[in-house]
């Protein structure tokens, strides 16, 4: 789990990071994101039902992502506000395979 002060929990954010962010996909993983002159990174995390019916299933891909971003933090240059979005097909690849996605984007949105 993310420490409180690193989560997005409001509706008025999740909506300006939708409106005004920038968006990057990489296979079945979108991050949308914009830069903040805030002291903190914080992040959030979608799972829909169009995923898996499964909640064990939806859980799994949270937890993965959640624990991704929190080894990653130290790493992260910029103050940055991101939701990552899983889509189909997020659910057949194994950890690795996420943490590949989950680089690639990080370093594609100049994050590293």
């Amino acid at each position: 789990m993310l420490p409180r002060q690193n989560r997005i929990t409001k509706q008025k954010d999740f909506e300006k990071i939708f409106k005004k962010g920038a968006g990057l996909k990489e296979g079945c993983l979108i991050f949308k994101f914009i830069i903040t002159p805030n002291a903190v990174s914080r992040f959030s995390f979608i799972t829909s039902q169009k995923v898996s019916k499964s909640a064990v299933i939806r859980n799994k891909i949270r937890r993965r992502l959640r624990d991704l971003v929190k080894k990653e933090m130290p790493e992260i240059k910029k103050t940055v506000e991101g939701v990552f979005i899983a889509q189909s097909g997020l659910e057949k690849l194994g950890f690795e395979e996420t943490k590949q996605l989950f680089k690639k984007i990080i370093k594609k949105a100049n994050l590293s």
